[in-house]
């Protein structure tokens, strides 16, 4: 099967068109024959070793949509033919044909292969991480770091149709700003002046770290949730001494979608359908920002890495 992977860590160049035996389903696992696949920073972050140098050709990829093409052992409900988006907590979505679980392949249920494309981590982790981690009530103000992004764009409409009163954003540029705009924000920040801008909330979601993650915490109300999804911005970890957040009512708390597929697959499943049910009822939008042919995952990786790219990119594979 056609395929892009890498043998050694490094920039997007190291992606290289491979051809390898196409993977088969043993128990409890579904094989796809992918449509699309998402490109996450994940993957950029999988390219770079941050979790470690790959043994042989690695195939990154996290989120899939396609048809099922076989089912293994003690697999029910799905069946080939079937429209699924899945979530692929080892990778191999750069490829034709992809291996999920079967608990994290999801029934599209009418929505297109296309919007599918995206919904099987990025739509779930702007679920789980509202919904889980920051357990968002109505009423609730919030304030999303990396606006315009998949998840962010996601994560916004996701927070008023969990009936948020208000949800602020901070984007990198101000084409990132007007960018956003079309997801329903109260106000709109560049991340380096919105310390000062934004008034206390309730839920702060941060997948930047380092100096923007610092400075989310003084703007969390009594008892507010600062939710962290990520570490885009590779800083070193912070130091934080505990006793401000007794004194100050403050929380923090995270979303970790690899960790909750070993030990909590079920909550995974539960936080895909509720984002892929708002999706199919148009009280969320998947704003599908590029498609580009498999073979130019290296430049979706580069545009990703260096913060150009805004709501989700693609790559088309079948």
């Amino acid at each position: 099967m056609r395929a892009v992977g890498f043998d050694v860590i490094g920039g997007p160049e190291v992606l290289k068109p491979v051809e390898l035996p196409a993977p088969v389903p043993g128990p409890g696992h579904v094989l796809i024959r992918v449509a699309y696949a998402g490109v996450n920073y994940g993957e950029v972050q999988h390219r770079l070793g941050d979790f470690g140098a790959p043994d042989g050709t690695a195939v990154p990829g996290l989120e899939v949509s396609g048809e099922v093409a076989g089912v293994g052992p003690g697999v029910t409900g799905l069946a080939a033919g079937d429209p699924v988006a899945a979530y692929l907590p080892d990778g191999g979505g750069y490829a034709e044909y992809a291996l999920a679980p079967a608990d994290f392949a999801f029934p599209l249920d009418g929505l297109s292969l296309r919007d599918g494309g995206g919904a099987g981590l990025t739509l779930t982790t702007a679920y789980g991480v509202l919904a889980g981690a920051a357990r968002l009530t109505a009423g609730d103000t919030v304030l999303i770091h990396a606006a315009a992004g998949g998840v962010g764009s996601a994560a916004a409409q996701i927070a008023r149709a969990l009936g948020a009163a208000a949800v602020y954003g901070t984007v990198g540029s101000p084409a990132k700003a007007e960018y956003a705009k079309r997801f329903g924000y109260d106000a709109l920040h560049q991340r380096d002046e919105f310390a000062d801008a934004v008034p206390e909330v309730d839920v702060v979601l941060d997948p930047i770290g380092g100096p923007t993650r610092l400075a989310s915490l003084p703007l969390l109300a009594p008892f507010g949730r600062l939710a962290l999804y990520g570490e885009a911005a590779r800083h070193p970890d912070l130091t934080l001494p505990l006793l401000p957040l007794w004194k100050n009512n403050r929380s923090l708390t995270g979303y970790n979608i690899g960790d909750l597929a070993r030990r909590a697959p079920a909550t995974v499943r539960a936080h895909a359908l509720s984002a892929l049910s708002l999706l199919a009822s148009g009280a969320i939008r998947q704003d599908v920002s590029a498609v580009l042919p498999l073979a130019d995952a290296a430049q979706a990786h580069d545009a990703l890495a260096a913060g150009r790219s805004t709501g989700k990119v693609l790559l088309r594979v079948a």
